[in-house]
């Protein structure tokens, strides 16, 4: 039976910023096994009793992958929707769900400098991760492959 497991995490980069944490709100919740969060994290919550807490360090190849320059493009901004684009905007590359983000780097009168890297590509993470829960997946979650009810993903 595949399990649903939540945690609470806090992610810091290698210098100790604070990306993202679920602290004050619910705990983060997956189902095992599919692939739903990186693997090197999954691997070590797997580990873990409920009430558990630990570090996990990742390195950028086992978190979200090294930076690929391939993945940066040069197009006319005449080819975009919106003229009104600026660095730092994010937008997704198409319309199918699994298109990839990309993020605005570079603006020109002429050009638009695109980047579909993911925008933690090429940096070393660190989980603070604290185990909340683990429990049987419903036969609906697994029928729709995420976890339903709180901290998991609502369509």
């Amino acid at each position: 039976m595949s399990k649903v497991i939540s945690f609470h995490y806090t992610l810091t980069n290698s210098r100790g910023d604070k990306i993202d944490s679920s602290e004050g709100g619910e705990p983060m919740s997956f189902i095992a096994g599919k692939g739903q969060i990186i693997a090197g994290l999954e691997s070590e919550l797997e580990k873990l009793k409920v009430g558990e807490k630990k570090r996990v360090q990742l390195k950028a190849a086992n978190a979200y992958g090294l930076r690929d320059e391939k993945k940066v493009h040069e197009v006319k901004r005449s080819q975009l929707p919106n003229q009104s684009i600026k660095v730092g905007d994010r937008f997704r590359g198409g319309h199918e769900a699994n298109a990839p983000i990309l993020t605005v780097t570079k603006v020109s009168k002429s050009h638009v400098t695109l980047d579909s890297n993911h925008p933690l590509a090429g940096e070393d993470l660190t989980f603070d991760v604290e185990l909340k829960g683990i429990r049987d997946a419903t036969t609906e979650e697994l029928d729709h492959g995420h976890v339903h009810g709180p901290g998991g993903h609502h369509h």
